[in-house]
């Protein structure tokens, strides 16, 4: 059962002010952050009410603060009108302007979520699993200690608090969103019940899970195919499939425009660019067509929607 939580945070610390702190305020932030930030389930139903119009969806952003603190200011010009939705990969390989960027970057979206808990989603990726399933790199613990000394229970903090994002999400338009992928056949028939306490091969289903056409091939689950995709879809009743994970296919719409990869990181701009979309929350969607894509402010592309580039 989640634990009761405090008050929302007042306004959510820059990263520039997150890392000028010191130890003691740090520590002060963490305690901030640990009685504020919400306890997702693992398998999170997004809200229907409450008057967002839009779901505002990025990838990976691996210490990107500079893209992340791009998106978040859409977010942040009318809270009451969107969720702000991370699909995994906050921290590691932060790009060399964002020293110290996973960090950074972490808090950042931990305050967000800490000062907006109904309007703001991390989900997890492969690398806030790293305490289930090792992941290299894993530039987080260096980083704790490059910026206030030697604790380990700082680095604990704060990837546990990233441990409260659910693994997936799902809206009552169409919407399936995942870091990865999802559940390989016979499928769970209890989503909520399967991610209550998800079993090893089901997290790697649904955190590394690579898709058909990328060239990552990790190997740690099959990858999904089309009809893979459909028979899952029909199975939870949704239309379209919302992931990160792969850079080599950001921006590129796949298996009959159910499936869309975002990242958000300038460290794989060179694939797909830097990009985010724009959801409805307020009417059926049906396929990825229905959905904005653009390139987020710090790359200056312009999104083109070609599948076949």
């Amino acid at each position: 059962m989640p634990r009761p939580r405090e008050v929302p945070l007042a306004r959510p610390l820059d990263p520039r002010e997150i890392l000028a702190l010191d130890p003691e305020g740090a520590d002060h932030l963490l305690d901030r952050l640990d009685a504020a930030v919400p306890v997702h389930p693992g398998a999170l139903a997004l809200p229907s009410a409450g008057g967002a119009r839009e779901a505002l969806l990025f990838g990976d952003t691996h210490g990107d603060w500079r893209s992340t603190e791009a998106i978040a200011r859409i977010f942040l010009a009318d809270p009451s009108s969107y969720l702000l939705i991370g699909l995994g990969d906050y921290i590691d390989r932060p790009p060399e302007d964002c020293p110290n960027g996973s960090v950074a970057n972490a808090l950042f979206l931990l305050g967000l979520a800490a000062s907006f808990p109904d309007r703001v989603v991390l989900l997890q990726g492969n690398h806030e699993a790293t305490r289930r399933i090792p992941v290299v790199p894993h530039d987080l613990p260096e980083e704790v200690d490059d910026l206030w000394g030697p604790e380990v229970e700082r680095y604990a903090r704060i990837l546990g608090l990233l441990e409260r994002g659910p693994w997936i999400a799902t809206s009552s338009n169409g919407l399936y969103l995942a870091h990865a992928g999802f559940p390989v056949e016979p499928f769970p028939p209890d989503l909520a019940q399967a991610y209550r306490d998800p079993s090893e091969e089901l997290l790697y289903d649904t955190v590394w899970r690579d898709a058909g056409p990328s060239r990552a091939d990790r190997g740690l689950s099959p990858p999904f195919l089309d009809r893979d995709l459909g028979a899952f879809l029909t199975h939870i009743g949704a239309r379209l499939f919302v992931r990160g994970h792969d850079p080599d296919l950001a921006g590129r719409v796949i298996y009959q425009h159910r499936c869309l990869t975002l990242h958000s990181t300038r460290v794989y701009e060179r694939y797909g660019g830097v990009l985010y979309a724009r959801a409805r929350l307020d009417r059926p969607l049906g396929s990825a067509d229905d959905l904005t894509v653009a390139h987020v402010e710090t790359e200056g592309r312009s999104y083109d929607a070609d599948p076949d580039r």
